[in-house]
């Protein structure tokens, strides 16, 4: 199977008459047995993908290394468990995603607890789980962690270094440039490294640039910025490999995104450390796809036709959060006839879906499909107004599994007090 394509529809997909079936499972049945939208996906992509990752790592890197999912990209439990039995370590950035990691069957030894503002009640959950590795954020994070690891423990951590590196990518989303609310410049993280911690194992550096990158050179940069803090026995480069969302969009290969990653840690650090790298979006995102009832279609203003969904903003809120770009196809008819505005169903002028697709003839009732929905759907998902959230289905080998159920209206007051 090849991973790098500019394909945007899972590897595991096949369009046969111009319907399209995900994992063996046609798409138009998947629509009608479990509802729309829905998000789909292919559970043999997932599984290929974190091989081919790890497979990766272990050909290009000399010493020992680990990828982890960024599990903020699909923090779906049958998922993280697929990743837990493909060996992958997994990084969480909250007491809940911890919760979520744990229950899908990773040992806690594997776990990157990761955060801007920690409370002391997620630090302790942390230390309580066995969580391997805390990666710290600001000096007084580590000197509040340090008091509650107490005597005769000590709590392995790395430290979270901005290396002030600006790249191409959407400014919500860059995180490594100077003045980013995550992580210490090189000058606070020697101060922390120089102290004589009571109870924390200082064991290397961790740095995160930005997501949806795709050229080399960003992380580069911000490599040789951590050099000279010193030799460590970890370096964690991050994550961010860019994926395409439309097919006008670069294609990026994650075994070769990780061989390149693997020269940029020896060029800067040498040899004989752990490397470990974080992909999310690169293991999920093409996995994946929306599935979606068409329910109403109008003429536009300037002779587009406007093609209105039975979902939107509460299931994809990238578009609106970035001007991210999306296909959209319809499940059981091929063809690119008719100019389309894809929206959604929410109170918001802003709730569009796909600003210029091509569809055939779009019809009430009809299964519209939206691929590259992997990562951040399922993770962002919510109830604007009062809508439920959409369930989560695997598929493989033509059996469709429901991972995660759909919310029902009585879901929507269940906490009220």
């Amino acid at each position: 199977m090849a991973l790098a394509t500019a394909d945007l529809y899972p590897a595991d997909s096949s369009l046969v008459e111009a319907r399209l079936a995900i994992g063996g499972c046609d798409a138009v049945a998947l629509a009608e047995r479990f509802g729309t939208p829905a998000y789909v996906l292919a559970e043999r992509d997932l599984r290929e993908r974190a091989r081919a990752a790890a497979g990766a790592l272990a050909e290009h890197h000399d010493g020992p290394g680990r990828i982890v999912f960024a599990s903020k990209a699909l923090p779906c439990t049958a998922v993280l468990r697929i990743f837990a039995e493909e060996g992958l370590g997994c990084d969480v950035a909250s007491g809940g995603e911890l919760h979520l990691a744990l229950r899908a069957g990773f040992d806690p030894a594997v776990l990157y607890l990761h955060g801007n503002a920690k409370s002391d009640a997620e630090l302790a959950q942390a230390l309580d789980a066995g969580v391997g590795t805390i990666v710290l954020d600001h000096p007084a994070e580590a000197e509040r962690l340090d008091a509650l690891v107490g005597a005769g423990r000590r709590q392995r951590v790395l430290v979270r270094v901005t290396p002030g590196v600006d790249a191409d990518t959407h400014a919500s989303i860059l995180t490594g440039q100077a003045g980013s609310k995550f992580g210490m410049p090189p000058a606070a993280a020697a101060e922390l490294l120089a102290r004589d911690w009571a109870n924390l194992e200082l064991a290397g550096l961790h740095m995160h640039i930005g997501s949806q990158l795709f050229a080399p050179d960003p992380w580069r940069r911000a490599a040789e910025a951590l050099a000279p803090l010193g030799r460590f026995a970890t370096y964690d480069l991050g994550g961010g490999l860019g994926v395409p969302y439309t097919r006008e969009d670069r294609s990026t290969d994650l075994a070769a995104w990780i061989a390149g990653m693997a020269q940029v840690a020896r060029d800067a650090f040498g040899s004989g450390f752990e490397l470990v790298l974080e992909p999310g979006r690169a293991l999920v995102a093409q996995a994946g796809v929306t599935l979606y009832r068409v329910e109403a279609v109008k003429p536009g203003a300037v002779g587009e036709q406007i093609v209105a969904v039975d979902g939107g903003m509460s299931d994809n809120l990238r578009p609106m959060l970035y001007g991210a770009p999306y296909e959209a196809a319809l499940a059981d008819r091929a063809g690119e006839d008719d100019l389309c505005q894809v929206v959604g169903k929410h109170c918001e002028s802003g709730d569009v879906l796909v600003r210029d697709a091509r569809l055939p003839g779009p019809r009430r009732g009809d299964v519209l499909v939206v691929p590259v929905t992997g990562a951040y759907g399922h993770a962002m998902a919510n109830n604007y107004n009062g809508v439920p959230r959409p369930p989560v289905v695997l598929c493989r080998d033509g059996e469709a599994r429901l991972a995660v159920r759909r919310e029902t209206y009585e879901d929507l007051h269940a906490r009220d007090a």
